[in-house]
């Protein structure tokens, strides 16, 4: 019997896979082994004003955090930093819909600005851009064949959730000053995918949970390099928030400095670590679909500035999907495994997003459950 969290009285026939979701819980071995090394202390009179920096932009955002996420980003090589203003939020998701309110209201029309992605796209974009009904955006759909007039913002996310390709805008519309792009480069980190170049757009979002595993901190950063886009989200997140916990981002500090740390050591480096755990894991899928019915995506190789050599991506979701014309997402739940639906992300039922980043266990039941859908696939046959 697998030994799962949570199901000690339940029967393994009976247990639900949840992979719907992005729970980042692959990472908690790692962290375990480093011990006190990440440990923080608090004591009862610290952190108690709502004021971190007076001075800065971003005045709840602590000075600790802020220089943490511009040393990593040195070290890895990802994204420029350099004068841009970081504005901290309640994980990524807060900043996005704190972009997309910026943007929006500093376009000025008297029509709701477009908001559109290009498909499969992250299905919370959808969720993010119409829970509130606002007058001053509206949710467009799928940017491949997005062709209205007036201002637009696309959400570009590369690499991509859910299929994990590399994205750039797809919309063609290079001297529209009423096109704005927010890029998401949530899984732009070198256990996912080869960092072939340090970004550098206007508007680039970061989430701790992706990086770490940390999801439970809820701590996400902007890179903005326009000071009035900037002002307008931090607004909003004050609006919204009244700023962001100071516990959360103390904790954050303190684990990106010492995940900065391990990047020059030869046994505990948290990247190698990730990317060769993500390697296994994707190099079960593939063998588990071998000479089936199921599809997988095929990515390009590339140079990785960060560890020096060509190398292969390995993303934080599997976009799976069929040659049979069948609703795979209800297959998979008679096998008591839950994914996204491949229509949540603007595609269709023959795909579904398969998070790669639970627990080893639940992980290792995935694939059994995937093969007993081979066997019967097979008999039917």
């Amino acid at each position: 019997m697998v030994k799962v969290e949570n199901t000690k009285n339940i029967a393994m026939s009976d247990f639900i896979v949840n992979l719907d979701h992005g729970d980042p819980t692959a990472y908690e071995e790692y962290w375990r082994k480093m011990g006190d090394r990440c440990t923080v202390t608090i004591r009862g009179c610290d952190l108690m004003s709502y004021f971190s920096d007076i001075n800065n932009l971003c005045w709840f955002l602590e000075p600790e955090l802020a220089e943490a996420i511009k040393e990593l980003h040195a070290v890895v090589g990802n994204a420029a930093t350099e004068d841009r203003y970081i504005v901290v939020g309640t994980g990524s998701t807060q900043l996005c819909q704190a972009a997309v309110h910026a943007l929006s209201l500093l376009a000025g029309g008297t029509e709701p600005v477009s908001i559109v992605a290009a498909a499969p796209y992250y299905s919370t974009y959808v969720e993010e851009t119409t829970y509130v009904r606002s007058c001053m955006y509206k949710w467009e759909g799928d940017a491949w064949g997005f062709d209205k007039k007036g201002p637009f913002i696309e959400l570009v996310t590369s690499p991509n959730n859910p299929d994990g390709t590399i994205r750039d805008s797809v919309v063609n519309r290079p001297d529209d000053d009423e096109a704005k792009v927010i890029h998401d480069f949530a899984y732009y980190w070198p256990h996912y995918t080869p960092i072939t170049r340090c970004q550098d757009h206007d508007i680039m979002l970061f989430t701790f949970s992706k990086i770490t595993g940390h999801a439970g901190s809820r701590i996400g950063w902007a890179l903005v390099k326009d000071k009035e886009v900037a002002k307008k989200m931090v607004e909003y997140i004050m609006v919204n928030s009244i700023g962001v916990s100071k516990e959360s981002q103390v904790r954050t500090a303190k684990i990106l400095k010492v995940l900065k740390e391990t990047c020059t050591s030869e046994t505990d480096n948290f990247f190698e670590y990730g990317r060769e755990l993500m390697k296994k894991r994707w190099e079960k899928l593939r063998e588990m679909v071998k000479e089936s019915d199921f599809t997988l995506p095929k990515y390009p190789e590339g140079y990785c500035n960060f560890f020096g050599k060509t190398l292969e991506s390995y993303p934080a979701f599997a976009w799976l999907g069929t040659k049979e014309e069948t609703d795979l997402v209800n297959d998979l739940r008679r096998q008591k495994v839950m994914c996204r639906a491949g229509e949540r992300c603007g595609s269709d039922k023959k795909h579904v997003r398969v998070s790669m980043l639970s627990r080893e266990d639940v992980f290792t039941v995935f694939l059994e459950r995937l093969d007993n859908m081979k066997q019967i696939k097979s008999i039917d046959f």
